[in-house]
């Protein structure tokens, strides 16, 4: 979540006049996060968040991620709700860019993953996977393989001012992955994005996944590599072997990996790593003028890739047998 685009009161009152939420009583921007403008939202009938799409987002996505929160929240996963207006329609306009309100969950977002959150995460990204069997829209992965390439091009002249060597690092690891990537690997709807940031917990209990815009069709066990890079390092750079295995353990309670996904979890966690690293490094190097932005340092997920080129087997991240 972020802010880009300045939002008026007058036309915050304008956009909020056809919906039955009562009067606007705070609204305030969140600067977390690198995609869309996002305000947490208080009326007199509770709390929102309104979110504007920035222009990195196509609009023809928009009924995809509203349709697909629509979907799992009806299948029993604790994600935001979008809001209709008066019209029964969940996407408007303000301040020039589309934009929704969704429901607002408690909970808070842990900063340190315990063994307790990773394996809650795991399992809700299961459920996530599960529920989202039957939805009827498809969406292509925007950042997969094939994207990576022209993502590094548009970084490559001043990769080497952020680490010396590392444009030579990042095409290397391309031309490795190009060769190597697992084909026909059991698809569907991922989150793709599933960071601490976007896992709510009260207490010990998960209150709630959020953030679904780079949800997506694709590998479900790449969706598992993204949480073993998002949740199971720690501050040091270090792997924790502890909370992997709870990872893993929480999204096996709810759903097996078959021997192709177990077999593809080292290639598909470097590819993780390296589409992170792609995506950070692109906005550490094109941050908007006056965004209330702060772009994340790229070269911890060089560090993570690193790790993972050393991996023979999934058992290493924890995963039995």
């Amino acid at each position: 979540m972020a802010v880009y685009t300045d939002v008026t009161d007058e036309a915050l009152f304008a956009f909020l006049a056809p919906y039955d939420l009562g009067a606007a009583l705070s609204f305030k921007g969140i600067a977390e996060g690198v995609e869309n403008s996002n305000f947490l939202l208080h009326c007199e009938r509770g709390r929102f968040i309104l979110t504007l799409y920035e222009k990195r987002v196509n609009s023809d996505d928009l009924p995809f991620f509203i349709g697909l929160m629509e979907h799992l929240a009806a299948k029993g996963l604790s994600c935001p709700l979008p809001v209709k207006n008066s019209e029964g329609k969940a996407l408007g306009e303000l301040a020039g860019r589309p934009a929704a309100i969704v429901t607002f969950l408690d909970g808070v977002s842990t900063r340190k993953p315990q063994t307790f959150h990773c394996f809650e995460t795991g399992k809700a990204l299961a459920q996530l996977h599960l529920a989202g069997q039957g939805f009827p829209l498809s969406r292509p992965n925007a950042l997969a393989l094939d994207d990576w390439a022209p993502l590094f091009d548009a970084c490559r002249a001043e990769a080497d001012k952020v680490s010396p060597g590392l444009a030579n690092e990042i095409a290397q690891e391309l031309d490795a992955l190009q060769r190597q990537w697992p084909c026909d690997l059991p698809q569907g709807v991922i989150h793709a994005d599933l960071f601490p940031d976007n896992v709510l917990f009260i207490g010990e209990k998960l209150s709630g996944v959020i953030d679904f815009y780079f949800a997506c069709n694709d590998a479900l066990s790449y969706d598992l590599a993204i949480c073993l890079n998002a949740w199971c390092f720690e501050a040091d750079g270090s792997f924790n072997a502890t909370k992997g295995r709870a990872l893993l353990q929480g999204y096996q309670s709810l759903r097996k990996l078959d021997r192709e996904e177990r077999l593809a979890l080292p290639i598909l966690a470097r590819g993780a790593a390296l589409r992170f690293l792609l995506t950070r490094l692109y906005d550490w190097l094109n941050v908007p003028p006056g965004a209330l932005v702060k772009p994340k340092n790229p070269l911890e997920y060089l560090d993570k890739l690193r790790f993972h080129q050393m991996i023979d087997h999934a058992g290493e991240y924890g995963l039995s047998e």
